[in-house]
């Protein structure tokens, strides 16, 4: 019988046209994409009683490739061309320039952005202002959120367009209404509980989006600490942290959109001038998988004197290990980043030193109120 096919085979391939070749392995992938289902749907059965429905779904993605192009990868002489080519990345830049040089424009499909900072620093904020810089490039941005609600970050957003304070939106709502009819780009912010959804479901989500030509250019995940983990189903909290990012990292190359995303650090990096790669809470498998990592830094002092500090942990694209100086205002959410040699950059070099000076004066004022203020009575009384 082999022989028979073998020879049958032979005499299709030589005996008929183009064309006609072209329907036969149309046809005869179809056949084996049905047989493929087929088995799928039947082991579906077992899966579905055991709840795993992620694995049903990445073996029905498995018997929908029966038939595709086999990549046996890049031929690196032959292939010349197309290397060179494709290092010429369509980037999405920041409102930054000093990030965009150093990222080569900025952050590219497929590539994965990571924001290092500790709790009440302004995550969500740098986030959010990525997502506005997009917009306003014309782009198209997916924004989901796993700590804030949609009408809040939506609020951020009203602020970054407008700069209007958050406190002063509901006053001058028409007058939001207005600034933000001009956008060029689109926004879509999406919510999902803490720790209730995997990057596997981020997916899916997305891919409906595309299915609905709604295809985001931009991706913004707030963050990805507070996301499960799908690769790794490990109880611990490193391991499963580590297995987020790559999914995440994962996901980005599959659907060619960078990413933005954020992490928390540990309770050590509060007093920290600069933020460096250890001070990464839970799973150093963030910054294994991250193609580029920038830490904010903001003492009590900068928060007193709206000054901040960008730290390059890692960069895939060119030099890290790059600290810049910056002034951060969380009441219109606006950040400027300056290099260390620019005349705004000296200046806000300079402010922050002066922090701490405000800060002990804040302090000092502080005791004076407290402490002496409330012994002043019982001084009085005595004489």
């Amino acid at each position: 019988i082999k022989k028979t096919v073998v020879d049958q085979l032979k005499h299709i391939y030589t005996g008929i046209g183009n064309q006609d070749l072209e329907y036969v392995k149309n046809e005869f992938t179809d056949f084996c994409k049905n047989q493929n289902l087929k088995n799928v749907i039947l082991q579906s059965v077992d899966l579905l009683k055991a709840g795993s429905y992620d694995r049903i779904k990445d073996l029905v993605d498995a018997a929908m490739k029966v038939g595709t192009t086999v990549d046996l990868g890049h031929d690196y002489i032959e292939d010349f061309d197309d290397r060179a080519n494709e290092l010429k990345r369509s980037t999405v830049p920041t409102d930054w320039q000093p990030l965009n040089d150093l990222m080569d424009g900025g952050l590219g499909p497929g590539e994965l952005g990571v924001i290092v900072a500790p709790s009440g620093v302004g995550k969500t904020w740098i986030l959010t202002a990525m997502g506005a810089s997009a917009v306003r490039q014309g782009l198209s941005v997916l924004h989901y959120t796993m700590e804030l609600s949609e009408h809040y970050v939506g609020a951020r957003y009203d602020t970054l367009f407008t700069h209007i304070p958050s406190s002063e939106l509901k006053q001058k709502k028409e007058e939001v209404k207005n600034k933000i009819k001009g956008l060029r780009g689109k926004l879509l912010i999406k919510y999902f509980p803490p720790k209730g959804v995997s990057v596997k479901k981020l997916q899916l989500h997305i891919e409906k989006m595309i299915a609905t030509g709604n295809r985001p250019d931009v991706i913004i995940v707030d963050y990805a600490d507070l996301l499960l983990s799908h690769s790794n189903k490990n109880d611990s909290t490193y391991s499963e942290q580590g297995g987020v990012y790559i999914d995440l990292r994962g996901m980005g190359g599959e659907l060619g959109i960078p990413i933005w995303t954020a992490s928390q650090t540990n309770r050590s990096a509060i007093d920290s001038e600069v933020i460096e790669a250890d001070k990464i809470a839970d799973s150093y498998a963030k910054v294994m998988n991250a193609d580029f990592i920038m830490s904010l830094s903001r003492k009590a002092k900068d928060k007193l004197n709206n000054t901040a500090r960008v730290h390059i942990m890692k960069n895939r694209f060119g030099q890290d290990g790059i600290t810049f100086p910056a002034k951060m205002d969380t009441t219109h959410g606006s950040l400027e980043v300056y290099t260390a040699t620019s005349s705004d950059g000296i200046i806000a070099s300079k402010e922050s030193a002066n922090g701490a000076e405000l800060e002990k004066q804040m302090l000092h004022k502080k005791y004076m109120d407290t402490i002496v203020g409330s012994k002043a009575p019982m001084v009085s009384g005595l004489g």
